[in-house]
């Protein structure tokens, strides 16, 4: 009996330990949840409460307005106008596939537009809207929202879309902007902006690399919705901040004369201010239409862009290279007058020279020419001669300091810059010697030198001033000192009266102004592309456009005391003075006298056919004739 009353004994004490240790873990585990609870609640209160914030609120991004691109006087180069489209809100729809084909009849939705929005639809997010249709003409806007009642989830709304007023005067100019790619949404850590419907970046050109100024902040609806996307209320707005007004040195009035005056030619014109590097025109032709773009493009729009021969898709100011001609030669001559040749000295012209084996034309006899006689009426033999005595060492260098194969700061991803070839580069790029046939090419701007438009009239406002006149494009950017070129003036002077005589008495005669008491200088160019025959040369009409020579002409004005410099290479154009001079004539007049430039525009227009706008939208017609293609609706005023 004892023994059992000892072992109830044993039995509660242990019992009662076990209570204890159980006790007091489960106060331990108690007072570690109560402390972590209060870490929780109030050291990590601001933490959970931002994440339950962003569960509970939803930010619906608002793109901002694009920023304008404006000439040097305000005048709108790119802006905004305002578009109508069309979205569904996935939530509020009722009976989706009924909506949808109501939309489509309202629209005229093409089958894989309506497939496109039935696949959005499933995929999206409850407030997130999926689009329908951008810019909806008005009655079709007007149609839908009559109708509003009616189709419910469906949501019209006035927004903006990109407006260039120039048209294809300024699509090499400023490029065009379009929808992100996968490409570029990655490249921007998957921006939401880039994912709103309607949201368009810069592609090519100006839209492109000041794309930063331009895009602006977003803006934000904020909406509070369930755990299921679900909108419960929405909340204070967050404002956007529309993109900066760009303003850039171009005068848009002459950039689109210019534009115009290239006719149906393939060719590039740039205008410069040789007081400041201001470019004030830079047109290239054929162009694009960015408005097109900024519409959508179809796939046979594009077609018929990049099937053109002419090349609208490249920008021939910056991108394409050219021999320079004999617009290479004030520059050769100063190189001669630098390296000592007396400028009296004479050359007789027999209209050919002999080096080695073979022979090097000239476009006719000249007979005994000094310096200023072989630049005003552009004889080879002369500098075939005296290029070959300095030697291509003196040359290069002189040539180089006036522009040609140098990079600008300019604001494009595109620009190519040429060469100017001399022993040391032909060593390093062909593994070979320089030969005197090299120098003899080069001294006419043949052979390998290649160079752009942009950098002909870089020289032509070099040659005008006798400082290093730097392009600039923005206005807002600091102009570039003007460094004085390592030439004697007395030196300068007598090539610019040479260039003077170019157009007063020499081989640019046609290129004189219109106007009293104004005096240009200049210097004619036709540079091969191919060997062509004698009678083909005076026939061009009897060879391939692509194997014709190109144009060129670069001048300065006032000749007394210069302003202004113009140069333009005219793809397969002929002579330099058939073609480039008048173009650089009539451009430069309306930089004074703009009725007569004009009324000289009108009768130009009327020779070749009509306006631009008249001949682009027939050549269209034309292309999509002769690829079996319906002729397109007339387009939106």
């Amino acid at each position: 009996m004892k023994h059992m009353r000892i072992t109830t004994v044993h039995q509660s004490i242990t019992f009662s330990r076990r209570m204890m240790l159980l006790g007091g873990a489960q106060a331990a585990v108690g007072g570690l949840l109560v402390g972590r609870m209060g870490w929780l609640a109030i050291a990590q209160n601001e933490k959970y409460q931002l994440l339950s914030e962003s569960n509970r609120v939803q930010l619906i991004p608002v793109p901002p307005r694009r920023g304008w691109l404006i000439d040097r006087n305000g005048k709108p180069i790119a802006i905004n106008k305002a578009s109508f489209r069309v979205d569904l809100i996935p939530q509020q729809l009722v009976n989706g596939p009924q909506i949808i084909s109501k939309l489509q009849q309202l629209l005229n939705l093409p089958p894989d537009e309506v497939e496109r929005i039935t696949r959005e639809l499933s995929q999206s997010r409850g407030f997130q809207p999926v689009s329908v249709a951008d810019n909806v003409p008005y009655e079709q806007y007007a149609a839908i929202t009559v109708r509003m009642p009616e189709l419910p989830g469906v949501a019209a709304s006035q927004g903006f879309t990109r407006f260039y007023p120039a048209g294809s005067a300024v699509g090499q100019l400023v490029g065009y902007v379009g929808p992100a790619s996968a490409a570029e949404y990655e490249k921007e850590n998957k921006n939401p902006l880039l994912l709103i419907p309607g949201v368009k970046i810069g592609k090519e050109g100006l839209e492109k690399t000041l794309e930063p100024v331009l895009r602006g902040e977003p803006g934000g609806q904020r909406v509070e919705v369930t755990a299921r996307g679900k909108l419960v209320k929405e909340l204070d707005p967050k404002p956007d901040r529309s993109g900066g007004t760009v303003q850039l040195t171009i005068d848009a009035d002459l950039h689109e004369y210019a534009a115009r005056r290239i006719g149906d030619q393939s060719a590039a014109v740039v205008v410069m201010d040789v007081t400041n590097g201001d470019i004030l025109a830079m047109p290239s032709m054929p162009s694009f239409n960015p408005n097109d773009f900024s519409d959508g493009i179809s796939q046979n729009e594009w077609k018929m862009l990049s099937d053109n021969d002419h090349l609208p898709l490249v920008d021939k100011a910056l991108e394409s290279l050219y021999p320079s001609g004999s617009t290479i030669k004030p520059s050769m001559a100063l190189a001669l007058l630098n390296a000592g040749i007396d400028r009296k000295q004479i050359v007789n012209c027999s209209g050919a020279f002999q080096l080695g084996n073979h022979t090097f034309h000239c476009d006719k006899r000249h007979g005994p020419v000094d310096m200023d006689a072989a630049v005003v009426h552009s004889c080879d033999v002369y500098f075939y001669t005296m290029c070959l005595r300095v030697g291509a060492e003196k040359l290069s260098p002189m040539v180089r300091s006036m522009g040609f194969g140098e990079k600008f700061d300019l604001p494009f991803e595109t620009q190519r810059y040429g060469t100017i070839p001399d022993p040391e580069w032909m060593m390093r790029k062909y593994h070979r010697k320089w030969q005197g046939y090299d120098t003899v090419n080069m001294s006419i701007g043949q052979g390998m030198v290649l160079i752009n438009p942009l950098q002909l009239a870089t020289m032509a406002s070099r040659l005008a001033t006798g400082k290093r006149v730097i392009p600039r494009l923005l206005k807002n950017k600091p102009v570039a000192p003007q460094t004085q070129l390592a030439v004697d003036e007395d030196h300068l002077a007598f090539i610019r009266k040479a260039m003077w005589g170019v157009v007063d008495h020499g081989t640019a005669a046609t290129a004189k102004l219109p106007l009293s008491g104004i005096q240009m200088a200049g210097k004619t160019g036709t540079a091969q592309t191919h060997n062509l025959s004698a009678s083909e040369r005076g026939d061009y009409t009897s060879a391939t456009w692509k194997l014709r020579d190109h144009s060129l002409f670069m001048a300065f004005v006032p000749f007394d005391n210069p302003r202004y410099a113009c140069a333009t290479i005219v793809e397969h154009g002929g002579f330099g003075a058939a073609v480039a001079a008048p173009l650089v004539r009539d451009t430069v007049t309306f930089l004074y006298d703009k009725p007569k430039a004009i009324a000289a525009l009108q009768a130009f227009e009327q020779s070749i056919g009509g306006t631009l706008a008249e001949r682009e939208a027939r050549k269209e017609a034309a292309w999509r004739q002769a690829n079996g293609l319906p002729p397109l609706p007339p387009k939106q005023a």
